[in-house]
């Protein structure tokens, strides 16, 4: 008994000494977590019950000059049910009345949502889509109806909403009007156009908040001091006219359908201030179609043919080695150099004519003989003048992928004889459309050049942030003397040049055609021979308003019809005959300027006249949407919209008198 007794004393003293250590070790843990890790832990407890989220910012709109929508940014919607969440004689009491609901507005047949929602249910979704891509107001619609007006918990509604960039007026100009998103195959950020350049502006900051998690996956707010507002962004006003941007793109569309053309852009630029006022770059799809794609007039850097016979002409004039009337012999329209064939498109050449007519006739063998003469002994004197025109870099356009020019210089490896010759007719040198659009508006300008721009300002709401200022590349490109020679020789194109199929006694045109033939020196051999036709000028002749340069590359040659008064003059002449003297097209324009103020005090002389009728509802038909909620928040009334746009349709007339925090209702086309 003694014995066994012993045998139990020692188990319970193991017993013992095992709990203490176990409670020495509780102490030692406790003690560690407490004082050496607490830390640690205290910190992770907290990142898993409190967060920061982010508040994001609200996008700046895109408008154009005339106060048009050109990129908004509009809430977008996705409905999804979570089956498990209503109560069976709650599910059973609604479901019908909502399946026959979600069906009138989704349209769907009847009997569909029903069986789609009991199917949802016996699975136990607990996210079954509903629709996606909703906007506001079938979204509000959407979450009245039976069921769904219930809320999360006793109707299981689920509500994601996402922000996105909507273009109101469409494909037209929407790659210089651009984007600035991630891309969600890398997560890095790109972008293009007017979007991607001023996206510093156009973006804002975001904010972030402090939330607690609470129950069931919910997050409350925790308003402290670590709370940030977020700063939206402001507004982007473009130079871009809507009116003669449709314009521009149609002209340009029909042709390139007409011509079963590779691509092709158009640019019409404000004479004297360089704001670009519509810029289209189309490109032919498999299915014959055309789109947006690359931006051309910006990014494609090519030989420009004979559209840089400008450039000898500016130069021989300007050092006075000849003069618009030296005769010179075009030698049956043929000239060789190193054993190389210069010649003219007419076949047995133009006789012996002056310089400026060799120039209105586009004679390639007349400007190379002018050019060669005159410079051979010194070519870096020719190529000079060049590169003070600034044709030798890039223009230094807000946009990335800028096209880079090439003007080869004496003496480096790529120099040989025939590059002299071949530069006076607008080969072995690349330009953009862009840049050659540059050095014609100059002459137009009266000598001055300067810079394309497409952004007028920043503002927010009625505020000025920032104006862009028209920029000088060059304050004096030639003499005048030389101006009113060029003007002349330009305005005879037209008249009795190449371009005399353009030419109306109505309206005056000047300007200067091209016809490239494209990759002459490939590899590919002739089977990748092509033609770029090309025009560019101004009007009206005598008082330059715009410039305009319209290139269509690889027009079908089965037309048998390729060159540039023939292929891209007829779009510039009907831009410039819509504008300018077509009758709807005036209407259009007078319409715009008396319910649009010029854009220097535009906002501010519009508000400040509304403001003083505090007492009026006023009439805000075809005012753009954003103007006008700016506008009647001002005035104290509270404000809904439905769409985006110009005002359609307001809910309080015109004229109404005002009731203080009263709701109005805009519909926007």
């Amino acid at each position: 008994m003694a014995v066994e007794d012993k045998h139990i004393s020692y188990r319970i003293y193991l017993v013992a000494v095992f709990i203490f250590l176990m409670a020495i070790a509780i102490v030692v843990k406790l003690t560690n977590i407490q004082w050496v890790e607490g830390d640690y832990y205290r910190k992770l407890a907290k990142q898993r019950t409190v967060r920061n989220f982010v508040i994001p910012a609200n996008k700046g709109n895109i408008y154009s000059a005339d106060g048009s929508l050109l990129a908004t940014s509009i809430p977008n919607y996705e409905i999804r049910f979570d089956a498990k969440a209503p109560k069976t004689e709650t599910f059973e009491k609604h479901v019908k009345a909502l399946s026959d609901s979600l069906a009138t507005v989704l349209d769907r047949p009847g009997g569909f949502y029903e069986k789609e929602l009991r199917k949802a249910r016996e699975n136990k979704n607990r996210y079954y889509l509903i629709a996606r891509n909703l906007s506001y107001t079938d979204y509000v619609k959407i979450k009245g109806f039976p069921l769904f007006n219930l809320g999360a918990f006793k109707g299981g509604i689920i509500i994601e909403q996402e922000t996105v960039r909507k273009h109101p007026i469409g494909k037209i100009a929407e790659r210089t009007i651009g984007y600035d998103r991630i891309d969600p195959a890398t997560g890095v950020e790109v972008g293009k156009g007017i979007e991607w350049a001023f996206k510093s502006y156009l973006n804002g900051k975001d904010g972030k908040i402090l939330k607690q998690k609470i129950a069931k996956g919910q997050w409350k707010p925790i308003r402290d001091v670590n709370e940030v507002d977020p700063i939206d962004g402001y507004d982007v006003i473009s130079t871009i006219d809507v009116f003669i941007q449709d314009i521009a793109h149609h002209a340009l569309l029909k042709q390139l359908e007409d011509y079963e053309a590779d691509h092709g852009c158009v640019v019409v630029m404000e004479t004297e201030t360089g704001h670009v006022k519509a810029i289209s770059n189309l490109g032919r799809a498999e299915d014959g179609s055309y789109y947006e794609t690359t931006n051309y007039a910006v990014a494609e850097s090519h030989e420009p043919g004979s559209t840089f016979k400008l450039v000898d002409l500016m130069a021989i004039l300007e050092d006075k080695v000849a003069d618009t009337s030296t005769v010179f012999d075009s030698h049956n329209g043929q000239v060789k150099y190193y054993g190389r064939s210069v010649t003219d498109s007419h076949r047995g050449g133009y006789g012996k004519v002056s310089l400026a007519r060799g120039f209105e006739l586009s004679s390639n063998t007349v400007m190379v003989q002018a050019v060669y003469e005159n410079y051979k002994s010194n070519p870096s004197r020719f190529v000079n003048h060049i590169k003070s025109y600034g044709l030798d870099k890039p223009l230094g356009l807000h946009f990335k992928g800028e096209g880079r020019p090439y003007i080869p210089q004496p003496g480096d490896k790529h120099w040989s004889g025939i590059s002299l010759p071949w530069m006076a007719f607008g080969y072995e040198v690349s330009v953009t459309p862009m840049q050659t659009l540059a050095f014609y508006n100059s002459v137009a300008n009266n000598g001055v050049m300067v810079k394309p721009q497409f952004v007028s300002e920043i503002k927010e709401w009625n505020k000025t942030i920032k104006k862009f200022d028209t920029e000088v590349i060059n304050p004096r490109i030639c003499s005048p003397e030389t101006i009113k020679k060029l003007r002349a020789v330009l305005l005879n194109v037209v008249k009795k040049g190449t371009a005399s199929k353009l030419y109306s006694k109505d309206f005056s045109m000047a300007g200067k055609t091209g016809t490239a033939q494209m990759n002459y020196g490939g590899k590919e051999g002739k089977s990748a021979l092509y033609y770029a036709s090309s025009f560019v000028g101004y009007f009206p002749a005598d008082h330059p308003k715009y410039s305009c340069i319209v290139v269509v590359h690889k027009p079908n040659t089965s037309k048998n019809n390729y060159y540039g008064a023939d292929v891209a003059g007829p779009v510039f002449k009907r831009i410039a005959q819509k504008i300018f003297t077509d009758a709807p097209s005036t209407n259009k324009i007078k319409q715009l300027d008396s319910r649009i103020p010029k854009q220097e005090n535009s906002y501010n002389e519009y508000y400040a006249k509304a403001e003083k009728k505090t007492k009026q509802i006023p009439n805000l038909k075809g005012m753009p949407g954003m103007d006008a909620i700016a506008l009647l928040e001002n005035l104290g009334l509270k404000v809904k919209v439905n769409g985006v746009g110009k005002v359609k349709k307001q809910s309080l007339q015109a004229g109404q008198q005002i009731s203080k925090n009263e709701t109005i209702v805009l519909e926007l086309s």
